[in-house]
């Protein structure tokens, strides 16, 4: 595994996703191919009540690898990266994202394909791709149905990171709790709320409780992808927002 360990408790009802590449656990090319081959794995009828997407550290995600996001990478990574998305949502079932500090970009885009998120006090989250010069599709097809298109929206085009409670505010965070209680916050709900009940009928549940996500995001997300690809990409700002990261220097816009 290339920063992901694939963790299973109790006896196999629990699978745990944990991103796990020091420092920040950016979500590369190699990660996604990780995530997306661990959930082909849970087929229905193996009795897992809970995939959990977690992570090793103070922080779980500085986002996407933005190095893989130059311009001759991007055709290949970013609709890995949707697809990792669209798998979260039709996995055969719950899903929960257990999040501490820093959850950004790509890896809070994985976070919103998630039934449930359960986040530290210290959480912050947010899409801040708007100061590279680009857009987070998964966040713009997520988001809205999610939050509102208000809250969506200062979330995609301000590029805002806002703590996790705003986001427990805005209905997107189902609890939160101090850091070091996180993993038995976990443990003791998974022990009363889905240990007792049937596999099959949590895995019916969720993909009801999804079903209007499934139905609107994939093609949405599509169509997102491919104004990112066909368009955007093509605008001098796209490259150089993402040159000047690498850089580590101030991007010289064109607006254009």
């Amino acid at each position: 595994m290339n920063g992901l360990r694939v963790e299973r408790a109790h006896e196999g009802g629990h699978l745990r996703l944990v991103l796990d590449r020091p420092k920040g656990n950016v979500v590369t090319a190699d990660v996604i191919a990780d995530l997306r081959a661990a959930l082909a794995t849970v087929k229905p009828g193996d009795g897992v009540k809970l995939i959990s997407l977690e992570a090793a550290g103070p922080n779980f995600s500085y986002g996407a690898s933005v190095e893989e996001h130059v311009a001759d990478r991007i055709g290949q990574v970013l609709p890995e990266l949707n697809a990792a998305v669209r798998d979260l949502l039709q996995a055969p079932a719950p899903t929960l994202a257990v999040v501490r500090g820093r959850c950004l970009g790509g890896g809070f885009e994985l976070v919103l394909a998630c039934d449930m998120v359960f986040a530290a006090d210290d959480a912050v989250l947010g899409v801040p791709e708007v100061s590279l010069g680009v857009f987070p599709p998964a966040a713009a097809a997520i988001l809205p149905m999610r939050v509102g298109a208000s809250r969506a929206a200062r979330a995609v085009v301000g590029g805002e990171a806002l703590p996790a409670a705003w986001w427990a505010a805005a209905g997107l965070i189902d609890r939160i709790v101090p850091s070091g209680a996180l993993d038995a916050e976990v443990e003791r709900w998974f022990a009363s709320q889905l240990e007792p009940r049937s596999a099959a009928a949590l895995a019916h549940a969720a993909e009801a409780a999804r079903a209007a996500l499934v139905s609107t995001v994939p093609t949405l997300l599509a169509d997102l992808e491919r104004q990112y690809l066909d368009r955007l990409m093509r605008t001098h700002d796209a490259s150089e927002g993402i040159a000047a990261f690498i850089e580590r220097r101030a991007p010289q816009w064109r607006n254009a």
